[in-house]
């Protein structure tokens, strides 16, 4: 009586441990299909975000102002389009950049 009394909480406890480790493998194989399905999820939003970004700067595009590029009096700090704030639109003599030889670098 005690021998089959041992052997059915030997089989019970086995079986017990081969049904742990079923809901074991069943959980990381649920685990890994929702880490999946997150990963499919995320990658499909930044789609979806992407697409909207283009569509909406497609539906708002942007001109560059022409007007202001050609308007002389709007350019280099005011003194024309070849002037800056150091030199004004007439730019610097090149003799005064000759170093008394007849190259810029005085050589």
């Amino acid at each position: 009586m005690v021998v089959t009394t041992a052997i059915a909480t030997v089989a019970a406890t086995g079986y017990s441990i081969y049904q742990g480790e079923q809901q074991k493998k069943q959980q990381k194989k649920q685990l890994n299909l929702q880490r999946q399905a997150n990963e499919d999820a995320r990658k499909q939003a930044k789609a979806e975000a992407d697409r909207a970004d283009m569509e909406y700067n497609k539906a708002n595009r942007q001109t560059a102002d022409v007007g202001a590029i050609t308007d002389e009096s709007k350019l280099a700090g005011k003194g024309g389009a070849a002037g800056t704030m150091l030199t004004g639109n007439q730019g610097i003599a090149t003799e005064d950049l000759n170093l008394g030889k007849n190259t810029l670098l005085g050589g």
